[in-house]
């Protein structure tokens, strides 16, 4: 009996070593055959480089307040048709895109840098060589030691004096009301609304004086917005050194357009010459160059100042805080980001009261209105462009001359749906 115990319990043991095998073999295999639950399925994203963006600089940079956008496919270069694409060549200063706020419906943005790719890189050799003495280096530890920057880490009010010496036409004629504007209106911080820097971080202030050295056009975008009148598209933020804005077409492309096309552009053009002389805040705007790509069109007709880099600001109210006589006396590091450190800049007191009229009628209205019309009209057209292109002529001669062209191309204008932006208002008033 003891010896029948022992061989069943031998092969209970047996048996029971087997079933705990085959139990383990099942669960390795099943293991291995089984992949776990994927979850909830990511969907793939375009591939950013950090270099692309100009987030490698940063903060010697834009902002930032865009980033999500990009990384959200909620803003696509227009040769983006899957997530396979690469990003388009770096070397561009602007490229077309489209924008979303739903991810269904999409509008055209411009996506540009502040200056070419290649004059941004021999600007932060510059930044290297000068404040390091090696040819690479953090460009955001180099200016951060700089004596400017300091001076700025340390304020809470942005004066005339913390920009003495910067070369962007915007500052070339500083006052106080102008600064606090733009620090009021500063988009790339998150409680903007005050003249004080108090909702500035350190990052934030490096961010503003470097694009107030380099290019100013995102800063005009923002103080001088589209929704209150002023002729500029709209700045929807930016990522590094890209920024993004309402897209338009450039001037250039309405060379060849009909008579009464080209007609109603040439009225938004002299209207916008003299809102920029006269206006309800007090600011005179001036250009130091126009070229076909300084204006754009957008697609209702409107036509805006598309690069506002060119354009410079005299406060009629405050010219006494303006130190453009003193500012070749003060140049640093920041002084050579966007122009030769070596130019002589204009004085304040030189600029022409009708320096852009002269330059948009010799440069682009000359263009423009070219044999566009019957012989009787253009003769009158081509005469009167020819006065108010000439610099030797008075204020009062030139500005007389545009009122007469401006005279000659109304009963030209045409009203129809073409013209969205005044249509159709312009079909119940009184002259239509």
């Amino acid at each position: 009996m003891l010896g029948m115990r022992s061989w069943l319990f031998h092969l209970s043991s047996k048996l029971l070593h087997s079933l705990l095998c085959l139990s383990l073999m099942h669960t390795y295999f099943l293991g291995a055959t089984i992949s776990p639950s994927p979850g909830p399925r990511v969907k793939p994203s375009y591939s950013f480089g950090r270099t692309f963006l100009g987030l490698d600089k940063c903060n010697a940079c834009i902002g930032t307040s865009i980033c999500k956008k990009f990384f959200k496919e909620e803003i696509r270069f227009d040769s983006w048709l899957s997530s396979h694409l690469k990003l388009p060549p770096n070397y561009l200063s602007w490229y077309p895109g489209n924008y979303s706020d739903d991810s269904k419906s999409w509008r055209p943005v411009e996506i540009s840098r502040l200056t070419t790719k290649y004059q941004h890189d021999q600007s932060d050799k510059r930044i290297c060589v000068s404040l390091t003495h090696a040819k690479s280096c953090s460009i955001e530890h180099a200016l951060w030691k700089t004596e400017r920057f300091q001076k700025w880490l340390k304020t809470k009010r942005l004066t005339p004096l913390l920009v003495q010496g910067l070369r962007t036409p915007l500052l070339y004629c500083p006052s106080q009301r102008l600064l606090d504007r733009i620090v009021r209106r500063y988009a790339e911080v998150s409680d903007a609304g005050s003249i004080y820097m108090d909702h500035f971080t350190d990052r934030d202030k490096l961010r503003l004086l470097y694009t107030l050295s380099v290019n100013t056009h995102p800063i005009m975008l923002q103080i001088f917005p589209g929704a209150e009148g002023w002729p500029f598209p709209k700045y929807l933020g930016s990522c590094g050194r890209l920024i993004i804005t309402t897209s338009t077409r450039p001037l250039k492309e309405f060379y060849g357009v009909s008579p009464g096309v080209a007609a109603d552009l040439a009225l938004q053009l002299l209207s916008i010459m003299e809102s920029m002389r006269n206006n309800d805040l007090n600011y005179f705007f001036y250009f130091i160059h126009v070229d076909a790509d300084t204006f754009g069109v957008f697609s209702d007709g409107h036509l805006f100042i598309r690069d506002a880099s060119t354009l410079g600001v005299i406060d009629k109210e405050d010219t006494g805080s303006q130190m453009m006589d003193q500012q070749e006396k003060y140049k640093d590091i920041f002084s050579c980001l966007a122009a030769d450190c070596q130019s002589v800049l204009p004085s304040c007191n030189s600029v022409r009261y009708t320096q852009s009229l002269i330059m948009v009628c010799e440069e682009l209205l000359s263009k423009l209105l070219k044999e566009k019309f019957l012989p009787s009209v253009q003769e009158k057209i081509d005469g009167a462009l020819k006065i108010c292109a000439n610099s030797s002529l008075t204020n009062q001669e030139v500005i007389k001359a545009a009122q007469v062209l401006e005279g000659i191309l109304k009963p030209l204008q045409t009203c129809d749906s073409d013209f969205a932006y005044r249509y159709p208002d312009c079909k119940y008033s009184a002259k239509h």
